[in-house]
């Protein structure tokens, strides 16, 4: 694929940069959208959209970093390169502690706000893995089966060989996400769900692909590829918060069911007890 799409003087448009800012924008109007229908603050939406953005980017490179730990020990040089290398699992993590930090400055509900970017989360990541795709980066290992693209000009990836098109699969499954988690938003209940099941979603499809991908730049911790490693925690993080909150959402519908049977009790009461007096 072709990362620099044209060419103005000394500026040149990457697709790959195209491509996350075109991100960065759908998923604050996205978020946006569903905050004035929940009546969510959409100034509190855009600061997380932005504060979670820059410190997403920061988090997603430090963790790259420590994939590669030991080429930087052995050329430091290799951190001024800002431009190349993230990790989308340091992104998620690092955006989490943002939010959690954030929401307990400006005294807002975590949870709900959480719920509310998660499917934009989503939404941002398609248009970043067709970033990946003009890039040539994040590619799939070598197929002589019918689903293949093939690189002429990447900078990233192998040229000239078929592969397995893992950076839009994975756009496609985050489309799906995105849509699926939109869609559970509008009838949710209960606070938190929707971020779990992000978490779970993501997760299991992150776990699935990287066994498809051919750049073993990204690290391994044994047997597994630095995110599959990640995918495991996180998802399982995603079904023990699940469950917690359907306890907790089972447990105050079964108090509020209590109190409207006492209150009921004592209303039938109430009219015996006036014609005793």
């Amino acid at each position: 694929m072709y990362n620099d799409l044209f060419t103005i003087g000394n500026f040149t448009m990457h697709g790959y940069g195209l491509m996350i800012a075109i991100g960065i924008i759908m998923a604050y109007v996205d978020a946006s959208h569903r905050a004035k229908k929940k009546s969510l603050s959409e100034d509190h939406a855009l600061a997380l959209v932005l504060y979670c953005v820059i410190f997403g980017f920061l988090g997603a490179k430090v963790l790259y970093w420590i994939t590669i730990l030991p080429q930087i020990i052995a050329d430091p040089k290799i951190m001024l390169d800002f431009g190349d290398g993230f990790v989308v699992y340091g992104g998620i993590i690092t955006g989490l502690l943002t939010a959690s930090i954030y929401s307990r400055i400006k005294h807002i509900a975590f949870l709900d706000y959480l719920d509310l970017l998660f499917p934009s989360v989503a939404l941002a990541q398609a248009f970043g893995r067709i970033g990946c795709f003009l890039a040539g980066c994040c590619y799939g290992k070598e197929t002589s089966g019918p689903l293949f693209t093939e690189f002429q000009n990447s900078q990233f990836g192998p040229n000239g060989v078929h592969l397995v098109p893992t950076q839009l699969i994975s756009s496609a499954g985050d489309f799906l996400n995105y849509i699926i988690l939109a869609r559970l938003y509008k009838k949710n209940k209960v606070s938190g769900r929707i971020a779990a099941l992000y978490l779970i979603f993501y997760s299991i499809g992150r776990f699935v692909i990287e066994f498809f991908r051919g750049d073993l730049i990204r690290g391994f911790v044994g047997v597994m590829s630095t995110s599959q490693f990640i995918s495991i925690f996180m998802a399982a993080a995603g079904f023990i918060m699940l469950g917690t909150l359907s306890m907790r959402s089972s447990r105050t519908s079964e108090a509020a069911e209590a109190a409207e049977s006492e209150a009921e009790a004592d209303a039938d009461a109430a009219p015996g007890e006036d014609r005793e007096e």
